[in-house]
C-alpha cells in the first residue's frame, strides 16, 4: 500500500474553510486572513476591498418601487412579480389593468355586470357566463327571468339581437364618419377664413 505524499494531505484553513495541500497552508492562511473576508449573509468569500460593494449589491435592503416596501434585493423580483400590493394585474372580466390590491374590489363589481345570452335571450352574471354558457340549452327561462330580459323580450318579442362586438363596430365607423365631416368642414371653414384675410 502506498503511503501518501505530503502533497497530496490537505488541511482546513480556519479562515475560509476550504482544503489546502498541507505544505501550503501557513502561506494560504496568511494571505487568506489578509486578503479574504467572510460575508455575513451568505458566507461566500470576498476580497476585503469588495466586502462593502458586495453587500450593497447583492444583501443591502433595497425599496420596491412601486409599494415602498423595504427587504432584501434577493427577494424584490419575486415581491414585484408576485406580492407587490401595487403590481399591475388586469380584471378577469373586463382585462382592465389595475393595482393588485384593488382588484378583489374591482372584480366584485365587474362580475355582476350583466351580459346577454344569445341563445336563451337572458342578462347573465359575467362571473357566471361561463358556467351558463356550458348549461345554456337555448331555451329561455321565463322564472328567473330577470327584468332587463322582460323589458327585452317586451321590446323585441323574440327578434334577434345584433352581438355586443356588431354594435361597437358600428358605433366606430359612426364614430370616424362623425370625425371625418368635423374635419372636413373645419378645413372648408378654415381655408374661407384664410381667403377673407387674404382680401382684406
Amino acid at each position: 500500500m502506498a503511503i501518501p505524499s505530503d502533497q497530496a494531505l490537505t488541511s482546513i484553513c480556519s479562515h475560509c474553510d476550504r482544503a489546502i495541500p498541507s505544505s501550503n497552508i501557513d502561506l494560504h492562511h496568511a494571505h487568506c486572513s489578509r486578503n479574504l473576508e467572510k460575508c455575513k449573509v451568505c458566507g461566500d468569500m470576498i476580497p476585503r476591498k469588495f466586502a462593502e460593494e458586495h453587500f450593497l449589491s447583492t444583501h443591502a435592503p433595497v425599496s420596491c418601487s412601486l409599494c415602498s416596501e423595504t427587504m432584501e434585493r434577493e427577494i424584490l423580483a419575486v415581491h414585484k412579480g408576485e406580492n407587490c400590493p401595487q403590481r399591475i394585474v388586469t380584471c378577469e372580466y373586463c382585462e382592465f389593468p389595475l393595482p393588485a390590491v384593488d382588484l378583489f374590489e374591482h372584480q366584485e363589481v365587474c362580475g355582476n355586470r350583466t351580459e346577454l345570452c344569445h341563445r336563451c335571450s337572458r342578462y347573465i352574471r359575467l362571473r357566471e357566463i361561463i358556467v351558463h354558457e356550458s348549461r345554456c340549452n337555448g331555451v329561455p327561462d321565463n322564472t328567473a327571468e330577470s327584468s332587463r330580459g322582460t323589458r327585452a323580450a317586451e321590446r323585441g318579442n323574440n327578434a334577434q339581437r345584433r352581438p355586443p362586438h356588431e354594435y361597437s363596430r358600428r358605433r366606430f365607423l359612426f364614430t370616424i364618419a362623425i370625425t371625418g365631416i368635423a374635419v372636413l368642414l373645419g378645413s372648408l371653414f378654415f381655408q374661407r377664413k384664410t381667403e377673407n384675410n387674404q382680401m382684406h
